[in-house]
């Protein structure tokens, strides 16, 4: 109980307390007035922290279900195994939600383990794939690792792709796929058992609960429906919005699902990195470098991302004296000498800006003075500032690696895929499981291993023209062809192959191990990885390359410069 306390506690007391303040709350924000001129609103205190609620609610999963004998609030003998235990990529740590079952915030944690020394977390784990709940399909791991859920449903210029396939067009969808999905410990042919269920926890719950305690002791039903604002002053804090209260007894049940996938994607939306009122970026020390030179941090209305980038290479490459946030120049006063949350100096020197130079040089850029053989990450391209992601997809050799360490050099080339045509027609043979085709083999969606050469993941293959997935459909379509092209989805498709989002680069420090496989301990890693898979890509040697790999020219020297430049992208996120 204990610990599933202190972590309640701990997650909702920094949006909570941040929204009753008269300061701003960044993390509130929504960018739709700054085009206007106006500084953005913040979002509802109380819809995200009944969100946050059910973020963090354990008797959505299959294992409650089972063991609850129809009474939603009944207490486990003994809880789910799978989260006594936080895995990660060494020793096991003890798991915060130890006794009771899985949840979002299992895969998703933040300050859990703070005061054991691994510092703050933001929203993903520790493992390079987290566990699944054990059921009969046998399955222990999920296929990749869980991404970082901070800044992952900001606003953008391009559509919303969410999973590292493009899987949900929308929060909502990811919610639900999740709360009926196999992290949940659900196997496809049950997800109308599973919607049920949730429904059920909604109406019969009785408030008593740890959970509900710390949200101030209220029934769902209520919660939902408003009437705890009769309770007294503090139910403020969680009475939702005229327009998003429900009666839940008299709502259908696709009703009040939907009405739970609306709150969760409402805290989910909340988890963003420090914006001023601005809505520029201000919690790292690059952003401190940027206010301090007077550089812009984010794309001005009517501009494009593009046109800012490159203004800001030319801004960053300029041979004029700069102003260092280490203090060491003289002239602007150093910033604060650490992170609260992270072992290391906040700053942004010389050798940072060096690798800001690296990372923002690309192939033919003419603001590059540098030889072709070194010191042109090309990183922008896919990575532009200021969120350093482009919110698409990208094959940058990750799952062709893994793969060949398992079956030999060169053994991913010739692994044989089939074409639209082909796997359409025979679904289950070709494609992953869903609730019309629980059957479904999915050799495209797991995890390589040696004794089994013919499954790996392809990642946006098995999303891509997918019947059984329309939302993305039109999205995807629009991202694969590009401005003017025409292309038919059998001719798209194998451009899919072994494609996945780029994730965002804030916040490095919390989101170890990296890739979507987990397979990198360490930024360095990372970079030399990108030396290696580059340089297959000039040579042919990189199934389906990413167009922008050949142009990253990288030497031994660039790697350090360019790891400290991704570590000023670090802040302090509680």
């Amino acid at each position: 109980m204990t610990a599933l306390t202190a972590a309640c506690v701990a997650g909702i007391a920094t949006h909570i307390a941040a929204s009753e303040s008269n300061a701003p709350t960044p993390r509130f924000k929504i960018p739709r007035a700054v085009v206007e001129g106006f500084p953005p609103p913040r979002l509802d205190p109380a819809k995200v922290a009944v969100g946050e609620r059910l973020f963090l609610e354990t008797r959505f999963s299959e294992f409650f279900y089972s063991r609850s004998k129809g009474d939603v609030n009944a207490t486990l003998a003994d809880g789910d195994p799978v989260v006594s235990q936080t895995a990660t990529t060494g020793a096991p740590l003890p798991g915060p939600f130890a006794g009771f079952a899985i949840n979002c915030r299992a895969c998703h944690l933040v300050n859990e383990h703070f005061a054991r020394g691994h510092g703050n977390r933001t929203y993903a784990d520790y493992a390079r794939r987290p566990p699944l709940p054990l059921r009969d399909d046998g399955r222990t791991l999920a296929p990749r690792n869980s991404p970082s859920l901070v800044n992952s449903t900001i606003p953008r210029e391009s559509q919303l792709f969410l999973h590292f396939d493009g899987e949900f067009a929308s929060g909502a969808d990811l919610v639900k796929g999740t709360f009926t999905g196999r992290n949940f410990g659900w196997l496809p042919g049950e997800r109308e058992v599973a919607e049920a269920h949730v429904v059920r926890v909604i109406r019969e719950d009785n408030g008593r609960g740890t959970l509900a305690r710390e949200f101030g002791g209220w029934p769902y039903r209520e919660m939902f429906l408003g009437t705890n604002a009769a309770l007294g002053e503090e139910s403020k804090r969680f009475r939702l919005p005229e327009e998003l209260r429900l009666d839940v007894m008299r709502a259908s049940d696709a009703e009040v699902f939907d009405a739970v996938a609306r709150l969760v994607t409402a805290y989910v939306d909340s988890l963003q990195f420090s914006r001023d009122e601005s809505w520029e970026y201000d919690g790292s020390p690059y952003d401190a470098f940027l206010e301090t030179n007077r550089f812009p941090r984010r794309v001005d209305s009517g501009a494009t991302e593009r046109y800012y980038n490159r203004h800001l290479a030319d801004l960053i490459q300029s041979p004029s004296e700069l102003v260092f946030v280490d203090g060491t120049n003289g002239v602007a006063p150093p910033a604060p000498g650490r992170f609260k949350t992270l072992k290391r100096e906040f700053r942004f020197g010389t050798r940072e800006l060096a690798g800001a130079r690296i990372f923002f040089a690309t192939a033919g850029n003419s603001t590059t003075r540098r030889t072709p053989a070194g010191g042109v990450g090309n990183c922008v391209l896919c990575h532009p500032a200021p969120n350093f992601t482009d919110f698409k997809f990208h094959n940058t050799g990750v799952a062709q690696e893994e793969y060949d360490a398992l079956h030999g050099l060169g053994r991913f080339a010739k692994l044989k895929v089939p074409s639209l045509a082909k796997r359409n027609a025979d679904f289950d043979t070709w494609l992953p499981q869903t609730p019309r085709h629980p059957r479904a083999r999915g050799p495209f969606l797991d995890i390589s291993t040696k004794d089994n050469p013919g499954r790996t993941d392809l990642g946006l293959w098995n999303v891509f023209a997918n019947p059984d997935l329309p939302g993305p459909q039109v999205a995807l379509r629009a991202v694969l062809n590009g401005e003017e092209g025409r292309a038919s989805d059998g001719e798209l498709l194998p451009r899919t192959l072994a494609l996945f989002k780029t994730p965002g680069l804030r916040g490095l420090a919390f989101s170890g191990p990296y890739l979507h496989n987990g397979s990198k301990d360490t930024l360095e890693e990372v970079v030399r990885f990108y030396i290696k898979t580059s340089a297959l890509a000039r040579a042919g040697k990189l199934r389906n390359a990413a167009p922008e790999l050949p142009g990253i020219a990288l030497r031994e020297v660039d790697i350090a410069p360019l790891v400290a430049f991704l570590e000023s992208l670090n802040e302090d996120y509680e």
